[in-house]
């Protein structure tokens, strides 16, 4: 379902005030409090520099901080598949974190196997490829892994593989004080009743979710032309409702943005205002995905779309 409602059609169904009103009610924040939520950086954000080797992997710190006076970064682990294991590398890695007084939030994990695998044996060997990334997590200060609730079956035949599969996995990060935190991304994963229905069977405190703004399409195809299109997409704000009663991340998926620098495919004010609705004031992590945008003036209009949100809930 395509997000028809602008920021424009908001305020006029909602006067200015009443809407700095709601975020601050909504937030539990005051003039004089500190800010609502904070701003960070997924790693994904500059994927095509990184695997173009135009950037490298291990300044990924540096580059946030002094590139887009960021300090709160999301790491994704493919860019880290024959390092993991490097004591040295890692050790570097993190200094490049402290060095800049950056954090390290989370480590996005993907090409791991699903968790929802049917075959118990297999599904325990997934379980057991995400410990190093989770171990990796615990070393770089991050409070979190986000790992994807993924396998065949329909939704009910997927839904206990998935729930025994993260409840393994969050045992484990357990012993080491994280959380596996799960992204919609794709599958029933972006179906938001499925995600939480999961959540409340695995109802473990270290488990939760990380609700991406876009990510919310069930099933693809091609157009006319053979562009690969979404055919059926699930409510983004329902879905982001959903999940945000288990968020312990949030990601601001962004694409294209409009002259005035609102985001043209997810109404920022109106989402946000969910997401402070539930309470959350953590980080709000910063994931450019567009292709018209270079990927640093991409970052850097999302990072300026979330400062105009974050003054309006404060105003």
């Amino acid at each position: 379902m395509k997000n028809t409602l602008s920021r424009r059609t908001f305020l006029q169904s909602s006067s200015l005030a009443a809407m700095n009103l709601g975020f601050l009610g909504l937030s539990g924040c005051s003039r004089a409090s500190a800010e609502p939520f904070k701003i960070s950086l997924a790693q994904w954000s500059l994927h095509r520099a990184l695997f173009a080797d135009e950037i490298k992997a291990i300044d990924f710190a540096t580059i946030a901080r002094n590139d887009f006076g960021i300090d709160g970064i999301e790491y994704v682990n493919q860019f880290y598949m024959d390092h993991v294991s490097n004591a040295a590398y890692m050790k570097d890695l993190k200094a490049k974190a402290d060095d800049n007084g950056v954090k390290g939030l989370l480590i996005m994990v993907d090409r791991e196997g699903n968790l929802g695998e049917p075959d118990e044996t297999k599904r325990k060997q997934v379980v057991e490829n995400h410990h190093k990334w989770a171990d990796a997590a615990k070393f770089l200060g991050c409070h979190s892994i986000r790992v994807n609730a993924g396998g065949p079956g329909t939704r009910e035949e997927l839904a206990p593989n998935v729930v025994d599969g993260l409840g393994r996995l969050s045992e484990y990060a357990a012993k080491l004080g994280l959380n596996v935190i799960v992204e919609n991304h794709g599958g029933w994963s972006s179906d938001g009743a499925w995600l939480s229905g999961v959540m409340a069977q695995v109802n473990m405190d270290n488990c939760g979710t990380l609700p991406d703004f876009g990510n919310f399409c069930l099933k693809r195809g091609k157009d006319a032309d053979g562009n690969r299109i979404c055919l059926d997409e699930y409510d983004r704000y329902q879905g982001v409702t959903d999940l945000m009663p288990y968020a312990k991340a949030v990601s601001a998926k962004t694409h294209d943005f409009d002259a005035a620098g609102n985001e043209i495919h997810t109404d920022y004010f109106k989402m946000m205002q969910i997401v402070l609705g539930f309470g959350y004031n953590g980080y709000v992590g910063i994931e450019y995905e567009g292709q018209v945008d270079d990927e640093y003036t991409g970052i850097r209009k999302s990072k300026a779309l979330l400062e105009k949100v974050r003054a309006a809930s404060m105003a």
